[in-house]
């Protein structure tokens, strides 16, 4: 009778430890998945703002069709990447777009009223605005994708990775150089590169 008794408390002991492990990968999963998805709402805003700041510079150069073009282009490469969860295509449309605007800020730089235009300037502090939004959502991604990976690669957790379906999951990495938007100083002309690549997950 005691043998059973012992037998029965090990198997519900067994079973609570399989819900616990369980429900901690789905839990970290999750949050890593809602991260995700804060990065396309700040991604997808800033892809908003775009016509309106391409409108606003076609009025003092409505003869750059390369730089409006390849915006638009950029914007619905966002716009697409948005809608998946291909982590890699999320950072390169990123990436694309930032060096879109750019472009625009450059060539703003050669029209004086345009860089003193109300709308303009509020446009620019709207991104500027974003991009910090941005910065922050892939770093809370980049934290909650860290703590996922550290669970399902170290023991007891691992065990559970099949039957909760979870699996190691992409950080997200911008490629060199455009983990941040380059600056345009409207007051010296000059551009400030962006910083040095900081590690994913950091």
């Amino acid at each position: 009778m005691v043998a059973v008794i012992i037998i029965v408390i090990i198997v519900l002991l067994l079973a609570a430890f399989a819900v616990v492990g369980f429900n901690k990968l789905r839990k970290s999963d999750i949050g890593a998945q809602e991260a995700l998805g804060g990065i396309d709402v700040q991604l997808t805003r800033r892809a908003e703002l775009i016509p309106n700041l391409v409108e606003t510079v076609k009025g003092y150069a409505a003869h750059e069709k390369g730089v409006f073009e390849e915006v638009t282009a950029a914007r619905t490469q966002v716009a697409t990447a948005a809608k998946g969860d291909d982590v890699a295509a999320k950072a390169a449309a990123d990436a694309a777009l930032q060096g879109a605007l750019v472009r625009v800020n450059a060539v703003a730089e050669n029209y004086p009223d345009l860089k003193a235009n109300t709308n303009f300037l509020e446009l620019q502090k709207q991104l500027a605005g974003t991009e910090d939004q941005l910065s922050f959502a892939r770093q809370y991604y980049n934290d909650a994708v860290a703590t996922l990976n550290k669970a399902v690669q170290t023991l007891p957790w691992m065990f559970f990775t099949g039957v909760a379906g979870v699996h190691k999951r992409d950080f997200y990495e911008a490629p060199v150089g455009q983990q941040a938007q380059p600056q345009v100083d409207f007051g010296t002309g000059t551009t400030t590169p962006p910083p040095p690549a900081a590690p994913a997950g950091s």
